[in-house]
């Protein structure tokens, strides 16, 4: 076993004791084929309201503007799939199974200052950043250079073992190890079970979504009034949207999580219609102290509420 291959090793047992179900590695090098792709997409606005994703274009292509010197992305699969759901009956307010428990930003970022740190120790000095849904980093598509999954017609990676029911993160370093073989295959096939769910029609070719119709975005990161043209198509999701993952044929391999934190807030699992039409701020605050629905604030909640019930009302 040569140096490169000793280091990818380590990396891959590390990953497996931090309790990341899926590791790969791929070599840091600049995204050719992802440049027109991106380019399209921001010249057609389907980022909406995210001016962000037109930022640090180089970047969000070459990992080496991100940590100098990068030789290696790995990429990490985390399990956020949940054992006990809320509540699914037709009157009840629905909130993206990712942010039932502890924000996930805080789990794994803490996870991934832990690896670089043991890699430290196993291997000697080693430069890198953990990354997790908060930088210019295309985490899909490294995911699949790194042999993970392929990217689905919804534009989320698709793993054969679990679906996608899953958080991405990657550790970019200098440390040279040797790379998997990327996933060449699209096992979708002709199956267009998710762009048939979708209410809202944002999902617009094969993986391209027209970020500025989905209900993630409208109830999240869109921060001025959700558009009427959206009354009666929300389905009751109050913060993020599951329908194109849940109608997903992959998604049936999809097993419970076992991290502890992403567990629903006791008072979450009994909230009825009748408590969410009733929230307080200071009912907000409790429930939603660390979880990733405190980005939309009381007010933004209320807003999606309200738009919800407004559809019901006439």
């Amino acid at each position: 076993m040569n140096l490169s291959e000793k280091n990818a090793s380590i990396i891959k047992s590390t990953a497996n004791q931090l309790g990341f179900d899926f590791c790969g590695i791929a070599k840091a090098e600049f995204l050719e084929e992802e440049a027109p792709r991106l380019e399209e997409w921001l010249s057609r606005n389907y980022q909406g309201q995210m001016s962000y994703l037109a930022n640090h274009f180089d970047k969000r292509l070459d990992p080496t503007k991100l940590v100098e010197g990068a030789k290696t992305v790995v990429s990490l699969v985390y399990n956020y799939y949940p054992e006990q759901k809320l509540p699914e009956s037709p009157d009840s307010i629905k909130l993206a199974k990712y942010a039932y428990g502890v924000d996930y930003h805080l789990v794994i970022r803490e996870k991934l200052n832990e690896f670089l740190e043991m890699l430290r120790e196993e291997i000697g000095e080693i430069d890198g950043r953990g990354f997790v849904d908060s930088a210019p980093v295309m985490e899909r598509q490294w995911a699949q250079k790194a042999g993970l999954g392929w990217i689905g017609k919804n534009s989320l990676l698709l793993n054969k073992e679990q679906g996608s029911f899953f958080f991405l993160a990657e550790l970019i370093i200098d440390l040279e190890a040797t790379p998997d073989t990327p996933l060449a295959k699209d096992y979708c096939g002709t199956c267009t079970a998710c762009i048939d769910a979708c209410p809202t029609d944002a999902i617009v070719g094969n993986g391209v979504i027209d970020g500025s119709r989905c209900i993630s975005y409208l109830t999240i990161e869109l921060k001025d009034a959700i558009p009427a043209e959206f009354k009666g198509k929300m389905e009751n999701w109050a913060f993020g949207c599951d329908i194109c993952q849940d109608v997903c044929p992959w998604n049936r391999f999809s097993k419970p999580h076992q991290e502890p934190k992403f567990k629903p807030h006791p008072d979450l699992v009994d909230f009825t219609p009748g408590d969410w039409d009733e929230i307080t701020e200071e009912t907000f605050r409790k429930v939603f102290r660390k979880s990733a629905v405190k980005r939309t604030k009381f007010s933004g909640l209320k807003r999606n509420l309200d738009f919800l019930k407004l559809k019901k009302s006439e």
